[in-house]
């Protein structure tokens, strides 16, 4: 059995520095990492044991050995071809497998038997399941009626869902054809949507008729007439019944088509699954759209598929057979991360809806129903159980639940604490870092070998050579403090490049102009004395409340549309354990912030981008810094708020500005 440690702390002592947890020498040692380790051991003739460092050290000095090693180990289904990486000038430009054949959808679907691969709960405690035949039928119907629609290799999907199973059949077939996905949520508003759909020109939109959140039924059909209209791209769009919706069908595009219509035409057939190279797009994802629209970041089939595949059985021991569980939604990459265990041929739970309807244990009702293995969820689920009292450890049976992941936000370490105290004494708690850009979870993880230390995450996924940079681009030392988040070794599941960005240079300048082919990432860490992980939060202007990333972009696009307002700088402000958002405008000569005013604002900024945005205070300001070039400056603010110095105020058009912002929190509360 695993030590679980007393979490009773000093409270002199928030260092992370006390054991929470350690795996038994009998779960290291029945671990898929054991066993991978093991053949790495017999093949290298090397002896790595189960020191996690050793093993992690080897992966970065071997990244050709070890990645040759995970398609193997990991059973990956297309062809390997001769050459295992191709090293280029730039780091952006390394290749793995170069000559390699493969289908991401070919290697989801390889389990074809009567095993539950899905299990679907939505908000009303509705619940369906397919099973991996059944899934691997129902991605043959959608395949082919985009062969009939004319779908080819290259063409965009969209998918404006819930986290249901319709979305990952629609993907899938999709992806079996070379083409290339990208999904919001439903919550996302209407320019919310455009401003990334938009960029991609999608032939094909996938949504359904309306959502359930907070126990309410939400219009999805209103949303999607005003984004036909706008985006030209569209041949067709699918409606899955879902929710249902008082908007007509009728009103809709003469484009548009029930799921029914789309596939009754159609019986289950072989699959017919269209082998790309390595690199070839799998998705278009989005970054928060922190200076302007979101960025359109591409990852290819083979890179997501190895990266995730490593994670999931080297880093949460996932088998076959096993549960996982991970609250997402689709505008998130911890969605695209979690389908991924289909190809360790376990089961994935979906859930859409709030966590918190009809009462706070809903998640837990739900996946201890089924067994789960792995919990996944976002720093801010924990601590609103730890604030609302929920207690899974008093009222569920837990006895199936062996890893718990935590990302979103760093997870501070009295939620450590409250995991332990009130879910589970004995459970591998594994804080969790990544993103987007990644899509995966490699530059922060957890793992089977190590310990878990309070509010540490355990340390960096193996072959994945992260480091705190200082202010000179060199390393410092695990214990010596915070700075840069890095990597220094190229990886597989690096983007592709940046969708319209021919000659490469917005990839380049949003990794690579800090440090000469090293990643820069922009996060703000410090490895520990164990050789983990903290995460101090980003080094940029990124809003983060409640572990969901803001771009201040999607704000400032709907705060323009309210007439009083002239100008408005977004920051996000440390409080109670998260992040809030802080919204300072100027106003129209002779106006005053009032409480209806505030309301006007609010409610423009949740129609307009969705009720994540929302700031949770609004502040008349006289002015906003800005730079020499006329950019408003989100870091000087967030800097003066939380009462640092603002070390370049010579780079500021205006540096005076700043003194208003002095105190001001403590004023306003």
């Amino acid at each position: 059995m695993e030590q679980a440690i007393s979490t009773a702390t000093d409270s002199h002592n928030d260092s992370g520095n006390i054991l929470l947890w350690e795996p038994s020498e009998e779960r290291k040692k029945s671990s898929l990492l054991y066993k991978f380790v093991t053949e790495v051991e017999k093949e290298e003739s090397i002896t790595l044991g189960t020191d996690y460092q050793a093993i992690w050290q080897w992966s970065i000095d071997h990244p050709e050995k070890f990645w040759n090693k995970v398609w193997d180990f990991c059973g990956v289904i297309g062809e390997k071809g001769e050459r295992l990486y191709k090293k280029a000038d730039k780091f952006q430009e390394c290749r793995f497998f170069p000559d390699a054949q493969i289908n991401y959808a070919e290697n989801m679907l390889k389990r074809r038997d009567d095993h539950v691969a899905l299990v679907f709960r939505d908000e009303t405690g509705a619940e369906r399941s397919l099973t991996f035949a059944q899934l691997y039928e129902q991605v043959s119907l959608w395949q082919q009626a985009y062969i009939d629609l004319g779908v080819k290799k290259g063409d965009r999907i969209a998918g404006y869902m819930p986290n249901m199973p319709e979305t990952i059949i629609a993907m899938l077939a999709a992806v079996s054809l070379g083409a290339i996905w990208s999904s919001a949520s439903p919550d996302f508003g209407v320019q919310g949507v455009l401003d990334r759909f938009s960029q991609t020109e999608p032939k094909l939109l996938v949504s359904v008729d309306g959502y359930y959140y907070n126990g309410k039924t939400i219009d999805t059909l209103a949303n999607i007439k005003d984004i036909q209209t706008k985006l030209p791209s569209l041949e067709k769009t699918v409606i899955i019944s879902f929710a249902g919706s008082e908007t007509l069908m009728s009103d809709l595009t003469d484009n548009t088509v029930t799921q029914n219509d789309f596939l009754s035409a159609y019986k289950p057939a072989e699959v017919a699954f269209e082998r790309v190279p390595f690199d070839h797009p799998l998705y278009i994802m989005f970054s928060s759209g922190t200076t302007g629209v979101p960025k359109c970041i591409v990852h290819g089939h083979g890179g997501t598929l190895l990266q995730h595949l490593k994670e999931f059985q080297l880093h949460t021991d996932t088998k076959r057979d096993d549960t996982v569980f991970y609250f997402t939604t689709c505008g998130w990459m911890m969605w695209n991360w979690v389908i991924s265990a289909l190809a360790c041929e376990a089961t994935v739970l979906l859930y859409d809806g709030s966590p918190f309807y009809p009462d706070g244990n809903v998640l837990w009702d739900y996946t201890t129903a089924h067994n789960c293995k792995l919990f996944g969820t976002s720093a801010k689920y924990i601590d609103a159980m730890k604030t609302f009292g929920i207690h899974p450890s008093e009222t569920h049976d837990l006895s199936a639940l062996k890893i718990m992941t935590s990302t979103g936000s760093p997870l501070v370490h009295e939620s450590f604490d409250f995991v332990y105290d009130k879910v589970k004494n004995d459970l591998h708690l594994a804080s969790i870092t990544g993103g987007t850009d990644i899509v995966s979870a490699s530059f922060g993880i957890g793992n089977p070998f190590a310990a878990v230390y309070r509010g540490e995450l355990q340390g960096p996924a193996l072959a994945s050579a992260v480091y705190a940079f200082d202010d000179d681009g060199k390393i410092i030392p695990d214990g010596g403090g915070a700075g840069e988040l890095v990597c220094t070794v190229p990886f597989p599941s690096m983007p592709i490049g940046f969708w319209n960005d021919d000659d490469g240079s917005r990839y380049q300048s949003a990794y690579f102009d800090t440090y000469k082919n090293v990643w820069h990432h922009g996060d703000w860490i410090e490895r520990t004395i164990h050789h983990g992980i903290i995460v101090h939060g980003r080094s940029d202007a990124t809003l983060n409340p409640g572990g969901v990333r803001i771009g201040t972009a999607e704000i400032y696009r709907q705060v323009e549309q309210v007439e009083e307002v002239i100008e408005s700088i977004a920051v996000g402000q440390d409080f109670e354990g998260d992040q809030r958002i802080i919204l300072f405008v100027i106003l129209r000569d002779g106006l005053v912030l009032d409480e209806e005013l505030q309301k006007k604002i609010k409610t423009q900024i949740r129609t307009g981008a969705t009720p994540r945005h929302m700031p949770a205070k609004i502040i008349q300001v006289p002015d906003i810094p800005r730079t020499k070039s006329g950019k408003i400056t989100e870091i000087a603010v967030r800097h003066i708020i939380h009462g640092r110095d603002v070390k370049n105020t010579e780079a500021l058009a205006n540096p005076e500005s700043l003194e208003f912002y002095k105190n001001i929190m403590d004023s306003e509360g």
